[in-house]
Formats: structure tokens, C-alpha cells, sequence
């Protein structure tokens, strides 16, 4: 089986470490729209106008189900994703917030995603007497993306984005931007003990286990990227070192223009 997902850039690695250990033994094509990146300050027309883009690209590609790895693209456009691709779509988003039991919950996105309301709406969906708040982490982004994840400048963003959402006593905090997993070790230093640290990968992961599950009855219990595609809309030359710093592999990487639908240049 194959699957498609894409992110901006290094952020869906998150997703894609949570999905292999789960379905081993699958194949990906991971799309990183790094020209564009962050996608979290971008326009709602902007934002559209990509998931068009990416998930035209996407018919030629021969997956059997999609991964919508970033959350921002999740919170406003999954619709047009759903619309233009025939197969089955997994969201962060949706599958995360069905599976939330605390009663307050904090929530870190990008500015994007936490314009449009959509963790607090989905939460609210299934549980309404959830309190939720959601914070906007615009600097975040940026900084994985450098790998500047161990500066005390980020440290110091890290405590100034936390500081409101943990005055509101959460029990919860979802990691509502694919790349902020990446800071786990960091988030985990500054939060108090009480308070649960939610990957939202972690539930889209076991829903698509149970997707794969009811359609192949076997599998190989080796993890690893065989037959993996990874492609990029720039930076060809330095996203390959951060794959093998993340996800220790050092696959081929191909530029893709998302204007010319399924040609690689």
C-alpha cells in the first residue's frame, strides 16, 4: 500500500515516524512545498490555493490513501482535498479531537490554524463542555525548520507561548502544528508534570491502521522507507541532511513543480 502526505517541510516527518511504526512495511510519497514555507502565516486564499496545487499533484502519484500532515492546510482547506483526490483522507485534526477525554485542554498552532477555530470547533464537536484554548506560535516554525532547537532563544519563545495557555490550569496540550513534536524534549522541560502532552499523529496513525488493517491481512514487521518518494518544490540540496537527521535515512530527493501537475523537474 501506498500513501501520500505532505507538509511544509520537516514537520510531517513527525507523522510519518508515528505512521511507520504502526504499518510497517508501507510505502510513502512525502511532498515538502518547501518554497513556501511556514505555511502558518499564509493567507486563507493562499492556503487554498496550495491544497489545490498539492493534492492535484497528488492524483498522479498512485496512492491509495492520503495523509494531510499539516495542520494548518487541515484547518482550512481539507475540504478541497477531499474533493480532489479519490481516495481516503486522514486528518490531524479530526482524529485527534474525538479522542480527547480532559476538560481543558490547551492547544499550540500556527497563527493560521488558530484563526480558524478549527481544534476548539472539532473538541467541541464531540465533547462541548471542553474548555479549550488555543495559542498562536509563529516563531516556532521557522526555527525547527533552521534546526535551532536547542538556542536559549527558543527556550525563551517556548516559555513566552506556554506562559497564557498554562495559566488557564490545562490538563492537556495538543501539538497543533506537525513541526512542534520536534521540540518534545524542550515542551516537556517547561510544563509541569500534571499536564499530558498530545501528538495528534499518534491518533491519525491508529486510524489508519485500521484503514490498512481491514485491507491487507498481512504484514511484514520490518520498519523501514522501501520504496519511499520523497520530493521537494525547493532547497534540493539541504533536505536530504535534514531527512538523515531525522529520520535516519538518505533517500533520493526530487525537485517537483506543483504548476506543471506530476511532472518532476
Amino acid at each position: 500500500m501506498r500513501l501520500g502526505l505532505f507538509d511544509s517541510g520537516v514537520g510531517g516527518f513527525t507523522v510519518l515516524k508515528k505512521v511507520i511504526e504502526l504499518c510497517p512495511n508501507t510505502s510513502f510519497v512525502y511532498l515538502a512545498d518547501t518554497a513556501r514555507l511556514p505555511y502558518g502565516v499564509k493567507k486563507t486564499n493562499e492556503i487554498i490555493q496550495f491544497a489545490e496545487e498539492i493534492s492535484s499533484w497528488f492524483k498522479y502519484q498512485n496512492i491509495d490513501a492520503f495523509l494531510v500532515a499539516c495542520n494548518t492546510t487541515n484547518a482550512i482547506a481539507l475540504d478541497v482535498i477531499k474533493k480532489n483526490l479519490d481516495v481516503p483522507v486522514f486528518d490531524l485534526i479530526g482524529s485527534v479531537a474525538s479522542n480527547i477525554q480532559e476538560s481543558r485542554v490547551g492547544v499550540l498552532a500556527t497563527p493560521s490554524t488558530v484563526r480558524t477555530k478549527a481544534y476548539t470547533n472539532a473538541i467541541l464537536e464531540f465533547k462541548p463542555k471542553t474548555f479549550v484554548i488555543e495559542q498562536s506560535c509563529p516563531e516556532f516554525v521557522p526555527m525547527i525548520e533552521a534546526n535551532n532547537i536547542y538556542s536559549g532563544e527558543i527556550t525563551d519563545v517556548a516559555i513566552r507561548y506556554l506562559q497564557p495557555v498554562l495559566n488557564q490550569k490545562i490538563d492537556s496540550l495538543i501539538l497543533g502544528c506537525s513541526h512542534y513534536p520536534l521540540i518534545t524534549p524542550l515542551l516537556t522541560e517547561i510544563l509541569p508534570s500534571g499536564v499530558e502532552l498530545v501528538d495528534p499523529a499518534q491518533a491519525l496513525s491508529f486510524q489508519l491502521k485500521l484503514f490498512i488493517d481491514s485491507k491487507i491481512s498481512n504484514y511484514s514487521k520490518k520498519k523501514s522507507l522501501v520504496d519511499s518518494r520523497f520530493y521537494v518544490t525547493s532547497n534540493l540540496k539541504n533536505f536530504p541532511i535534514q531527512i538523515k537527521h531525522w529520520l535516519n535515512v538518505f533517500p533520493e530527493v526530487n525537485l517537483v513543480s506543483l504548476q506543471k501537475k506530476g511532472c518532476v523537474s
